[in-house]
């Protein structure tokens, strides 16, 4: 028998496979669904992964599986590191990723400790991702399918963290897991998978003004200051935004910058999305010892943008803080959103667009 094994069970069809995995790999399984949200919350959909849909058909498969399954209360945490930092940020004028946070502090934070006082040396999901020891380090890469890649959501795991961490759908394709699972008979084998955010049903601003955002006018100016209309707030903005201006400008206008200082949000042309350079902070080098001189990778500003080459120099003695050269511009990067950087399939690290 291999060693004790806690899987973090969303109630989705990559997650159920995985567990499936773990124990034809030999490992003690113990199933478990983490309770983000409060089940009378009218802003969580039922089927989303913190969903009481959810763990009822992640209670459902471990019983198929004939493995034990228990929900973990991990309401506060959740608020405290996700919901309340997701707010934040767009007060701040930033658009925020928060399922990089969640991976980090609930699924391989809070779900890591739960595990050890079980008795379990690791936590595995049924992230697409793969973890390697590589010499004296972990390296994090990409999954093996690249439509599916979720490594993106894992920089900010730490060394500590990677050690214990297992992901058995990091070699396998989602038809793959489809299969797998219409093979054995799971019961979410044709469950719909969800894209978006686990606590927004619909729109991130209805969620905000349910979360006590108040609207606050502003002005909405161009790129020369001049005044073109009003906005409702800055935290309804996001960098690359065209609907929803309500100014008429005889032309395609677009949220180019946002100015929480002022109230302002700035709009220009396209071409004004159009960057060729940015620096990230609170880095993590994952595979990689920090950075102590410039050196080439290919960069993801977002995790459905394809990554492309740059260069990237450290600004700080521990690399913490980078500055980031693109090859060739790109378009929208924008502050609050990750950027992951890459040395083929390997994750050498990551920080947060700040400017």
């Amino acid at each position: 028998m291999k060693s004790r094994v806690v899987i973090g069970m969303s109630g989705g069809v990559d997650s159920s496979v995985a567990a499936r995995r773990l124990l034809e790999d030999g490992h003690d399984v113990i199933g478990i669904t983490m309770k983000l949200w409060p089940q009378a919350c009218a802003s969580v959909a039922p089927d989303k992964c913190c969903g009481p849909e959810a763990v009822a058909d992640a209670r459902a498969v471990a019983q198929q599986l004939g493995i034990p399954h228990y929900v973990v209360e991990a309401q506060q945490q959740f608020q405290r590191w996700v919901i309340d930092h997701f707010i934040a940020e767009y007060r701040a004028g930033r658009t925020p990723s928060p399922c990089v946070l969640c991976n980090e502090k609930l699924k391989f934070g809070t779900l890591l400790e739960t595990a050890r006082s079980l008795g379990a040396s690791h936590v595995a999901t049924g992230h697409y991702a793969r973890v390697e020891r590589n010499g004296g380090r972990w390296r994090l890469r990409k999954g093996c399918d690249a439509q599916k890649d979720q490594s993106y959501f894992l920089f900010s795991l730490s060394q500590e963290q990677l050690a214990h961490a297992l992901f058995p759908m990091g070699g396998m394709t989602k038809r793959q897991t489809r299969a797998m699972a219409a093979q054995l008979g799971l019961k979410v084998a044709g469950k719909r998978e969800s894209q978006e955010i686990c606590f927004v049903t619909d729109d991130y601003r209805r969620f905000l003004r349910d979360a006590g955002v108040r609207e606050h006018a502003g002005e909405i100016v161009d790129t020369a200051g001049r005044v073109l209309g009003e906005h409702e707030g800055v935290e309804f903005f996001t960098i690359g935004q065209r609907r929803g201006l309500r100014v008429a400008a005889g032309r395609p206008l677009y949220v180019v910058a946002i100015d929480p200082a002022r109230n302002r949000i700035v709009v220009g042309d396209d071409d004004d999305l159009v960057c060729g350079e940015f620096v990230a902070d609170d880095g993590n080098w994952v595979s990689i010892e920090p950075l102590r001189a410039p050196r080439g990778a290919t960069v993801k500003i977002r995790s459905r943008h394809e990554a492309v080459p740059a260069q990237i120099e450290p600004l700080e003695a521990n690399a913490g803080r980078v500055r980031v050269r693109f090859a060739q511009p790109q378009r929208a990067v924008t502050p609050g959103q990750a950027a992951v950087f890459y040395d083929g399939d390997t994750v050498l690290g990551g920080g947060w667009i700040c400017r």
